[in-house]
């Protein structure tokens, strides 16, 4: 009976009383292909446009499609196939796309689909065949790790982690701790900073631009809280600047502290505290904080005043500084209302007020 040869490595097989005088250097040629499947290399070129290079599998003889580490070489011009035969039904690779050019290459049995490398794809896969088709193994691939653990502390070695747009950091239970959003062509950012002894860490607005502002945006009408002590280099107030006057002024809480109407006072008017055209001031507070606004109005020749004061269109009696409402308004000024809401409880105020003259 002569000899027959293994389905993927192409092995001879021997058979008792064959091959006489000739089994050692058959043998040898056996451990050899063997030793090329378990660590061998080979350099393939693919070069050319669009078209295929078959790996070969010769009997009884080393052959290139029966390395374990394959590289592909070569300027490829167009899509590129690497083609391992039909009969070869099991066989891992280690395959590295080293080709020069923007096209892709896909590794398959002949007449399968297989794996393709990207035409941006010059990186590194561990292949197998699963009796039918190349097939990858995802090894060493972050990405296709579904659950992936560290071992040790990641560190970065210098680079940048990048993170696509709304997603970040999740706690492990995968709720959300931190997201990241993205802004084309953005040129400035956060800098955090750790301190030594003695110092405080720092947040810090850095970038191109040589004055950025921060902007802490709480969600609806929440607020920002910050917990313990504070301490302000400096402060600015938005004020909303009206040009006509209106015996009805809403002083808005949640989007201004000031409001200064330009045009002449022409009749007493009400001073309505909410917290925006949307949110009522009982809605935008806490029992036990308060709210301070000012409202300044402009006198011409007859001096006219706040005759009521409510909040959420409901009216209170303010408790007046010095004792008493005022009973008219100042000619040729302007007068500036002072307001501070005190919650009490559930839709329940105190306000303090005062009126004062600026000519």
């Amino acid at each position: 009976m002569a000899s027959s040869y293994s389905t993927d490595l192409k092995l001879e097989l021997m058979v008792t009383g064959e091959k006489a005088g000739l089994w050692g250097d058959i043998t040898n040629t056996n451990l050899v292909i063997l030793q090329q499947a378990i660590a061998g290399y080979e350099a393939v070129s693919i070069a050319g446009g669009a078209g295929n290079t078959d790996l070969t599998f010769s009997n009884a003889a080393t052959s290139n499609g029966k390395n374990a580490v394959i590289e592909l070489t070569g300027t490829i011009t167009g899509n590129r196939t690497v083609t391992v035969p039909a009969s070869v039904t099991n066989k891992v690779y280690l395959i590295k796309n080293n080709t020069t050019g923007a096209f892709t290459v896909t590794v398959l049995v002949s007449g399968q689909s297989g794996v393709t490398f990207s035409a941006t794809d010059k990186g590194t896969k561990v292949l197998y065949i699963n009796g039918t088709d190349v097939v990858d193994s995802n090894v060493g691939k972050v990405s296709n790790d579904y659950a992936p653990q560290l071992a040790a502390d990641l560190d970065a070695n210098g680079k940048n982690i990048q993170m696509d747009d709304a997603t970040g950091i999740q706690d492990d239970s995968g709720l959300q701790q931190l997201t990241f959003s993205k802004t084309a062509s953005a040129v400035n950012e956060f800098t955090m900073a750790n301190a030594a002894t003695g110092n405080a860490p720092a947040l810090s607005a850095t970038g191109d631009d040589t004055n950025i502002d921060m902007n802490l945006t709480p969600k609806g009408i929440g607020r920002v809280t910050l917990n313990g002590n504070g301490k302000i280099q400096g402060l600015a107030e938005k004020v909303e600047v009206n040009g006509t006057f209106t015996s009805n002024v809403n002083i808005d809480t949640n989007t201004q502290a000031v409001r200064l109407d330009t045009a002449d006072a022409s009749a007493n008017f009400t001073v309505n505290l909410r917290g925006d055209g949307s949110n009522s001031l009982d809605a935008s507070m806490d029992t036990g904080e308060s709210i301070t606004v000012a409202y300044i109005s402009s006198q011409g020749g007859t001096a006219y005043y706040n005759t009521t004061v409510q909040v959420d269109g409901t009216t209170v009696t303010p408790v007046w500084q010095g004792g008493s409402a005022p009973t008219s308004g100042n000619t040729d000024s302007n007068d500036v209302y002072t307001f501070t809401a005190i919650k009490t409880a559930s839709s329940t105020f105190t306000v303090l007020a005062a009126q004062t003259q600026f000519a």
